[in-house]
Parts: C-alpha cells; sequence; structure tokens
C-alpha cells in the first residue's frame, strides 16, 4: 500500500509504503539506491543485514548508492517513510553525504518520539490513521526548521524532470554555479555526487519503462530510449545500483516498492 502526504508536506516526503507479511518463515529482501532517504518503522520486525547483525526496530537510511540485503524472520508489519533526498540535512541539520549508506537507529535522532508510532503499529492500527498521526508530527517538526537553499531543491528537480541525462555543463548552465560548488553543495544537502544521482534517475527511467512496456525482450530499445548508449553501459549500471542485471531483475516476482524487492 502507496500513500501520498498531503500537499504541503509532499516538498519532504513523497509518500509513505505499508507492507505486511503473514508469513512465519525467513524473507530475503534488498533495499536499493533509488535517489531518496527514508525511515523505517516497526514494531515487530525481527530483521538483520547481510553479515547477521540485528537491525533497530525503527532506522533511518542515508542516500544509499547501491544496494543492502535485509533478512527478516517471522510474521511483520513495517511502515516506509519515503523522504525527498534534501530532508535530512534540512531537518536534522547534518550533512547528508555523512549518513550516506547507513543505517541509523531512529532513537540515536528522535529518543523517544517514535514510541506512540511503534506503540500504534503493535496495536494493529489502521495504516491511514497512523500516517495521520505522522503527518501531524513531520508537519510541526518542519515547521520549525529553515527552508534550504532553494536552488538545490531547483536543480534536483531538473535532474529528475531530465531523466538523469543532464551533463555537468548543463547544470552549471542551470544553476550558474561553477561545478566545484554544485558537487559540494549537492553532497552536503543530497548525499551523492550529481553523476551519481543522475545515474540512480537513469536506471529508474530504465525501470519504469521496463514496467510500462509490453516489449520486454526489446531490452536495448529501452536502454536506448532511458540514455544508455550501449547495452553493456546498462548492465553495468543495474548490476551496481541493484545487483541484477535487467533480465534477472525483470524476473524477480516479488517488487515490493520502486527501490525493495524480495529475493528469491
Amino acid at each position: 500500500m502507496q500513500i501520498s502526504p498531503p500537499k504541503h508536506l509532499a516538498g519532504f516526503i513523497k509518500h509513505y509504503i505499508f507492507l505486511e507479511n503473514s508469513q512465519e518463515d525467513t524473507r530475503n529482501m534488498r533495499l536499493f539506491a533509488d535517489g531518496n532517504t527514508g525511515l523505517i518503522i516497526s514494531a515487530d520486525m525481527n530483521m538483520h543485514d547481510a553479515d547477521g547483525n540485528c537491525l533497530p526496530l525503527s532506522f533511518f537510511y542515508g542516500q544509499p548508492t547501491s544496494y543492502k540485503n535485509i533478512g527478516a524472520k517471522g510474521s511483520f508489519s513495517v511502515l516506509a517513510v519515503i523522504f525527498q533526498p534534501y530532508f535530512f540535512n534540512l531537518i536534522f541539520g547534518i550533512a547528508a553525504k555523512e549518513i550516506k549508506n547507513e543505517i541509523i537507529s531512529a532513537t540515536d535522532i528522535l529518543k523517544d518520539r517514535l514510541v506512540p508510532f511503534q506503540d500504534a503499529m503493535d496495536r494493529k492500527l489502521s495504516p491511514r490513521y497512523l500516517i495521520s498521526l505522522l503527518n501531524t508530527f513531520f508537519t510541526r517538526l518542519i515547521s520549525s526548521k529553515s527552508n534550504p537553499e532553494l536552488w538545490i531543491i531547483q536543480l534536483q528537480q531538473y535532474m529528475l524532470l531530465n531523466k538523469g541525462t543532464s551533463p555537468m555543463k548543463m547544470l552549471e548552465h542551470f544553476t550558474g554555479y561553477s561545478e566545484r560548488h554544485i558537487e559540494r553543495t549537492f553532497e552536503s544537502h543530497i548525499g551523492t555526487s550529481p553523476h551519481k544521482y543522475n545515474s540512480i534517475i537513469r536506471l529508474h527511467h530504465f525501470l519504469s519503462l521496463l514496467k510500462n512496456k509490453s516489449d520486454k525482450e526489446n531490452m536495448a530499445g529501452l536502454g536506448y530510449e532511458a540514455g544508455y548508449s550501449d547495452q553493456s553501459h546498462l548492465i553495468k549500471e543495474c548490476k551496481n545500483i541493484i545487483g541484477l542485471t535487467p533480465s534477472q531483475y525483470i524476473k524477480t516476482k516479488s517488487k515490493l516498492a520502486v527501490n525493495f524487492i524480495e529475493l528469491g
């Protein structure tokens, strides 16, 4: 279940995703880069990373540049809050590049302020009711903060509009700033370089074409439409970001979200 935030929060939160699993077996999942950061809230999810280390019940994840494997044992319900990429820097004053590829316990940042939401999930309250409470929480949190540098948001939206095909010269022309200033400020606010962000956006554009086109056999044609000059470049980028080739991704049966899949 994917639910959009109210209009006044859309510049900070992309959407909410509610996932539920009634199976008691272990599920192997993969979170990969989509250009955004997020918050995972759960009251009962027994999660561990690829090395077998237990993950907090609720955690923030910084800007991913590749993928992370996550295991979950037993039944669970989880709510994911997918933020706009500049959210973390704006709200918590932490340079996004410092938490790139990191998983951080929500308690370390929000103390006990997430406890009511975890309790609500534990009591199996309606996801929509829980999201309405979170909308109120984030509205109050955001109202006390100053606005981010507007040109960074405009630049990020411009790159999305161009589907990851904006070369640095175009970004310099759009902003009026030098390459060095763009890269330094972009990494601080977004958590990755403009080049890497372009790569992530371009790949997700390709995945959206793959999802919406009936002729999935014409991989090279879809890749070219997404801005890839050759298929080897597409395969390499797909493996770097998702850990799978496009053909392997197609065969993945359970796509839980745009950047969250279940591994066979």
